[in-house]
């Protein structure tokens, strides 16, 4: 891992200059104390979303819930991508639309059964990191919203490898590798590494 600030990690979605001032704690120097602050921000955003029942198939949630995850940390939190040239995910004027879609399409998968509820928690969160609603903390962001969806199935909690994925290079590379196997219609791999 390196310490320079805006060095991106591997996996991570580039930030434009104005998403990089977006930074609020005007403190931090490096990488680590990005990933630090971030960490307790998201520990803070965990708690308020598992302190009680939410929908997670809402998309004004999930706009919520992305800024109390990154919301003391970066001036966008819970703002769409803006970004026109990203090159990854849904164009930004698709974003509101292409959400509305997923949680349409979970909503049926869910009233027909149509898949096992981890598989649909984890088709959910797999389309969400294909969106790429926000700037940054994807990844973080759509692990978070398939807990909370399979936790409401009725479910246990996914280990996503259990370790922290900002910090531990190769089990953030396997859960890449998962999520480009899913891109290409093999969701096993993901279904396994979720529970490992």
């Amino acid at each position: 891992m390196t310490d320079d600030l805006f060095q991106e990690e591997e996996g991570a979605t580039s930030l434009t200059h104005e998403e990089k001032l977006g930074l609020l704690p005007s403190y931090i120097t490096q990488r680590g104390e990005l990933n630090e602050v971030e960490q307790i921000n998201i520990t803070e955003g965990e708690r308020w979303a598992f302190s009680r029942p939410r929908d997670v198939l809402e998309v004004d949630f999930l706009r919520e819930l992305h800024k109390r995850m990154f919301g003391e940390v970066r001036r966008w939190a819970g703002e769409y991508s803006k970004e026109r040239d990203r090159r990854i995910g849904s164009d930004n004027y698709m974003i509101p639309i292409d959400l509305r879609a997923l949680m349409e399409e979970v909503r049926y998968w869910l009233d027909h059964d149509s898949y096992p509820p981890d598989e649909i928690a984890l088709r959910f969160h797999h389309r969400l990191t294909q969106i790429h609603p926000f700037p940054n903390g994807n990844g973080r962001f759509s692990r978070m919203a398939a807990d909370l969806l399979i936790t409401r199935l009725g479910g246990e909690r996914f280990s996503w490898g259990r370790v922290n994925l900002v910090d531990a290079s190769a089990t953030r590379r396997a859960y890449i590798d998962t999520l480009q196997a899913a891109d290409n219609y093999t969701l096993e791999p993901l279904l396994a590494f979720a529970r490992s």
